[in-house]
């Protein structure tokens, strides 16, 4: 409105202007004053100042209505409360302003609202109800009157403080535990176990007292954590950097001992923080430890930490337990479906085929689903090689007619997957009274499932080398023959590409113990040869990889589309090459489905990188796909993730 009103004095005043210069040009031209003239435009000029002065005048009031309306004594309760209103027109311009701003000397009158304060904007369109702004450090609560334009500034500068210092005081229950302690201390000497109890806790216990942390010793390994959150977020912003020093010591001590955290907020209920400590602490050692797992009372679970490589920790005790309860259960169904994950490879149905001989020795029917989901090229190849003897030996299904198959005492066991998402029996798992979870990935935060049993170890090779552990403890009647230990050593081959990765102690033992069950070693190595076909496809996209920093290498490939077998298998052959420390092969891995394969040496996390981009994995061996992805475009999230990655552990690093 008052835009409007400036526009129109300036037409009816230059017209005035105008009219005035063309009588004094007439009049020079005819020598001649016309008096009737000169007495128009003065009654003209007279009616026109009175016009617009009328009309600004009833503006004036209509923009000082409020003040009006409220009067004086209402005028300081809204200053005494900081209270301040705004008035805008039509073209969303400042028209007037209330004495709070004067006051405070704010003058944004004749500037555009969303020019002065651009967080208006939803409020403005009907998209917020509220917003808050900060000017001249001071805090403003935004409201909009309906049906008019007037913003309504609150001042809440100090609920503000108040809330900062309450959140400040909030109380944060935390564990923490030194993963492998109990391993690494068992053949010591006294004196050598109590040195590296020392050494190992002498960081945490200054880190706490560092951070204004109460530390409470529960047992050797495992600590209580009490703290309020402004503690808390300064370990935040430190980004946990007691992570880092304990790996030094450990390494210093010739130990494999790193530190997992958890830590539980956002509710007074302390059995309820208890429950979800316990939880995240779980959750972070099934994940490969060294890391911290932390979440707000209903927020999603954040992991900070996570880069080396999980170590064996399971104990020969944990596993018998494990596979005593995986018998009982079995005794107790009626029958048993084991399922995989899509695209089987040869660890995912070479261990289903460990577990269906174990059900199959208590006389249980059996049945693997492996005919949904699709398989890996040379799986398919050696799974038809020794068709006859397998259907001998296993039946294999679909999902449907696993469907058909559950009934209310059925046992489902997942292998090598722990997620219904990455499942090729999700129809079987979403109705299922019991559920097994037998699985070496690191464990993602949500699975989808309410397992009965769950043993997810990272620090396993591979899900056959769990399954060949639980075996002489189930029952020593299980009959594995030279076939499945020939297919369960190959799937062993894949995971550790090829004994290079992730092989621990207990992986040789059981490669050792497959060995003697009749695996044959030189069946497995003619079914992973590659055809001339394959052979030349990875050299082609070998040739065409591109080096980045810190020892990175892609290889994007767009004419063709690849298997995610022959992707991983290009990614392991440019590990060999001097100086590259991770791999990634991106390409069309299907019918409107691109995805990426990684692997690392194991000095760079390639989980965290997929993770961050959808997927997930190992540290040394990830992938992820994406439907209706674009090779491209991929690559290019890929080099903002991998970009990320190592910002984020160069700042632990620099922390630490």
């Amino acid at each position: 409105m008052h835009t409007k009103i400036t526009k129109t004095k300036k037409i009816v005043y230059s017209l005035l202007v105008i009219q005035a210069c063309a009588l004094i040009v007439l009049s020079f031209l005819s020598k001649k004053v016309s008096i009737p003239a000169i007495l128009i435009l003065m009654i003209e000029t007279i009616l026109a100042i009175y016009v617009i002065s009328d009309f600004e005048e009833a503006y004036e009031e209509q923009s000082n209505g409020v003040r009006n309306v409220l009067g004086s004594t209402a005028e300081e309760a809204f200053l005494t409360g900081g209270v301040g209103l705004v008035m805008y027109d039509d073209d969303y311009i400042v028209t007037w302003m209330s004495e709070l701003f004067k006051e405070r000397k704010i003058d944004h009158v004749g500037d555009r609202v969303l020019g002065w304060i651009p967080e208006a904007d939803d409020l403005i369109a009907g998209k917020a109800d509220e917003v808050s702004v900060t000017l001249d450090e001071k805090t403003y609560s935004i409201t909009r009157k309906e049906d008019a334009q007037v913003l309504i500034f609150t001042d809440i500068t100090k609920e503000v403080v108040l809330q900062k210092k309450f959140d400040d005081q909030l109380f944060v229950l935390g564990l923490a535990s030194f993963d492998n302690y109990d391993e690494s201390v068992q053949y010591e000497d006294e004196a050598d176990a109590t040195n590296i109890s020392a050494s190992v806790r002498a960081p945490l216990v200054e880190y706490c007292h560092t951070h204004h942390v109460l530390m409470k010793r529960l047992n050797n390994s495992k600590y209580l954590l009490i703290l309020n959150e402004k503690a808390y977020q300064s370990m935040v912003d430190d980004h946990f950097s007691v992570l880092s020093k304990i790996r030094r010591v450990s390494i210093k001590m010739d130990v494999s001992i790193t530190l997992s955290m958890a830590f539980a907020y956002g509710s007074t209920e302390y059995d309820v923080l208890d429950e979800m400590t316990a939880n995240l602490m779980d959750l972070a050692q099934t994940r490969g430890g060294d890391q911290v797992a932390v979440q707000c009372v209903g927020n999603d679970i954040k992991f900070y930490g996570g880069s080396s490589e999980a170590n064996e920790k399971r104990s020969r005790v944990r596993v018998r337990v494990l596979s005593h309860a995986l018998r009982d259960l079995i005794l107790k169904s009626s029958n048993v479906i084991i399922c995989g994950h899509k695209m089987a490879d040869f660890d995912c149905i070479a261990s289903a085929m460990g577990l269906s001989r174990v059900a199959s020795t208590f006389g249980k029917p059996v049945s693997i689903i492996a005919k949904t989901g699709g398989i890996e090229e040379k799986l398919a190849a050696a799974l038809k090689i020794n068709e006859q003897e397998l259907s001998q030996e296993f039946n294999f299904i679909t999902d449907n007619e696993a469907v058909n198959q559950l009934q209310e005492k059925t046992l489902v066991i997942m292998c090598d997957h722990h997620n219904i998402k990455q499942s090729n029996g999700a129809k079987v798992l979403e109705n299922a009274k019991k559920i097994v979870i037998i699985d070496h990935h690191r464990r993602a935060t949500e699975i989808g499932i309410k397992p009965t049993l769950v043993y997810i170890e990272a620090g396993a090779s591979s899900a056959c080398e769990l399954v060949c552990e639980m075996i002489p403890y189930i029952s020593n009647k299980v009959d594995i023959s030279d076939m499945v230990a020939t297919f369960m050593l190959t799937g062993m081959v894949v995971d550790t590409q090829r004994w290079r990765v992730r092989t621990g102690a207990r992986t040789y033992e059981a490669a050792a113990r497959l060995k003697d069950m009749g695996a044959d070693i030189s069946k497995s190595n003619a079914w992973l040869k590659d055809t001339f076909e394959e052979f030349s496809i990875k050299t082609e996209v070998a040739t065409n990889a591109e080096r980045y920093d810190h020892g990175v290498v892609i290889a994007k490939v767009e004419n063709r589309v690849l298997s995610r077998s022959l992707m991983s298998q290009v990614a392991d052959s440019l590990l060999d090459l001097q100086g590259v420390r991770a791999a990634f092969v991106i390409a069309n891995c299907g019918e409107n489905e691109a995805g990426i394969s990684a692997r690392s040496d194991g000095t760079i996390n390639v989980q965290m990188i997929m993770e961050k981009m959808g997927g997930g994995g190992h540290m040394s061996a990830a992938a992820m796909q994406k439907t209706r992805g674009m090779v491209a475009d991929l690559k290019n999230d890929l080099l903002e993730a991998t970009i990320e990655y190592f910002k984020e552990d160069s700042e632990d690093e620099s922390n630490s």
